[in-house]
């Protein structure tokens, strides 16, 4: 009998991490407690390293196909001023990719068809997680038990997994900032395929995808917990003087269609991402502000990364070790990036310190910008097998 897994969490990175670990001839099941696979969510961005990890899981070419190419945008003023504009034919050429947006649903769904319908118990939510013997871990599922070489938490910023294996850790905290998305209810014409809008305190942005729609996000400075109770009718008010396509892309989107979410992060680093035979992936081992759009690429990281090590070294140890030594400063080093991102976005809201900003930004050569970006962008996967 082959090496079998247990993947707790069925989101981006838990069904990568299956589809991976299934790649170099392992048993993968995924266990995810929703009851139905809805695809719930707005868009997402993905960059170049996203991308090649998608390609080393065998599914790089149906989200390319399913995915719009960000090639023209960049960072404005709420008055529409251009702050930075984005090059996305130099990224291309810098990385093999430009960013390219795509519905989130649509990644679940590819990343999904690419495992056998019985490596998904659906509606069933993991219980207790634990070691049973120096090779093996026991997985409680309602009535069911699971016996694994090997359990990967994807269980996400929530983690119980992670607070079994480390209950001193803070876990995670509000960042300070609340985000509401959706994607417009029909296609949309907003000139560019991606932008970012800073003001005082506040962000816009959005995404265009193949099919004419868009999904844009909107970032608030307020305290945890923050809603509203008409959240459209909220942002219209808010952003009514905001440049084009704010009130347009506001104004193509249902009522029902907004999601609200606080935006928390692991603000204090895990010590590892592995105890014994148990190995945290995505937002479990390091859940970041979405500033740097990296939080699905760095889970898909993780996926790639893991099992590479499992099908290269002797042991189950030694990949995991592997695993961790790899994965925690890369991915701990690109949380910072994206919170320090954030404390020179939307964060800023003192007006001479957004003007300094502002200046600095429109100062900034092209070049530099396309360096800074290249630190995250330029991942080569390592082989599986």
């Amino acid at each position: 009998m082959g090496n079998t897994a247990v993947v707790v969490g069925g989101g981006i990175g838990g069904l990568a991490a299956a589809v991976g670990l299934r790649r170099v001839g392992w048993e993968a099941t995924v266990i995810e407690r929703a009851p139905v696979l809805d695809d719930a969510g707005a868009g997402i961005s993905l960059a170049a390293n996203g991308l090649r990890a998608l390609d080393r899981l065998g599914v790089g070419q149906a989200v390319r196909a399913a995915s719009r190419g960000q090639y023209s945008g960049g960072t404005r003023t709420p008055e529409g001023r251009w702050l930075a504009r984005m090059d996305g034919a130099e990224l291309e050429k810098a990385v093999g990719a430009p960013i390219m947006g795509i519905p989130r649903s649509l990644l679940h769904r590819l990343l999904r068809e690419a495992l056998p319908p019985q490596a998904l118990l659906i509606g069933r939510e993991a219980g207790t997680v634990r070691h049973t013997g120096p090779r093996s871990v026991r997985v409680s599922c309602g009535d069911t038990v699971l016996d694994a070489d090997l359990v990967v938490a994807a269980d996400g910023i929530g983690s119980k997994v992670r607070r079994l294996l480390f209950p001193t850790h803070p876990g995670p905290v509000y960042s300070g900032s609340t985000v509401l998305r959706a994607i417009t209810a029909h296609a949309v014409e907003p000139h560019t395929d991606f932008e970012l809008t800073w003001g005082q305190g506040a962000e816009f942005g959005h995404i265009a995808f193949p099919d004419g729609r868009a999904e844009w996000h909107a970032v608030l400075r307020l305290p945890a917990g923050t809603r509203f109770a008409d959240p459209l009718t909220e942002l219209r008010q808010r952003f009514r003087t905001w440049h084009h396509p704010i009130p347009m892309l506001l104004d193509a989107t249902r009522p029902d269609a907004v999601l609200h979410h606080d935006v928390n992060e692991l603000r204090t680093p895990l010590p590892s991402y592995t105890a014994g035979r148990i190995a945290l992936v995505g937002d479990a081992a390091h859940a970041m502000t979405p500033n740097l759009g990296q939080g699905a690429c760095q889970a898909l990281e993780d996926a790639v990364t893991l099992a590479a090590a499992l099908a290269a070294e002797p042991t189950v140890e030694a990949a995991l070790a592997r695993y961790d030594t790899e994965r925690r400063p890369r991915s701990q080093a690109v949380a910072r990036a994206a919170r320090q991102a954030g404390r020179m976005g939307h964060q800023l809201s003192h007006p001479l310190a957004v003007a300094l900003r502002n200046t600095a930004m429109r100062l900034t050569p092209s070049g530099a910008t396309l360096r800074m970006i290249l630190r995250h962008h330029a991942w080569t996967p390592p082989p599986l097998g």
